[in-house]
């Protein structure tokens, strides 16, 4: 019973924006399962869920999966917006940023996890990523520009 009760919130949290242990609890009774606010509570717990902030600026409940990947397409979203330029020097990728900005497309490209990455170092406008040894920087800044498309 748990396992499908498990299962109800995940889908209901990714259809519908919940706000709190009582919807959720409501939520769930529609469905034909019968729980208190405190069995809610330890399910959202042993699920790992979150609130989120959405965009009309409520708190719902997320996964971490779900959150992470909301923060990663605002991040993108800011990178594509704030990028001037992407050029290769070895294995560096020297991107210029709109003055101030550096550190947020910096912190997207690190939200990206690539493999081929060793790290990133921002300044005011410019970034530095350092790409791994044998890797091909011009494949990594084909990358780069298909996101600020």
């Amino acid at each position: 019973m748990k396992t499908k009760r498990h299962a109800m919130i995940i889908k209901i949290i990714a259809s519908r924006d919940v706000e709190t242990q009582e919807e959720l609890a409501r939520l769930l009774g529609e469905q034909g399962f019968q729980v208190t606010q405190a069995t809610v509570s330890r399910d959202i717990k042993e699920l790992r869920l979150i609130k989120v902030l959405t965009s009309e600026g409520h708190y719902k409940y997320a996964t971490v999966e779900k959150a992470e990947s909301d923060l990663q397409e605002r991040f993108i979203r800011l990178f594509s917006n704030c990028v001037l330029s992407i050029t290769n020097a070895g294995n560096l990728v020297v991107i210029k940023t709109i003055s101030g900005s550096a550190s947020v497309a910096a912190e997207a490209i690190d939200s990206l996890k690539w493999p081929e990455i060793a790290g990133t170092i921002a300044g005011d406008n410019t970034i530095f990523v350092a790409i791994r040894e044998g890797k091909n920087t011009v494949e990594i800044i084909k990358r780069f520009q298909k996101m600020m498309k």
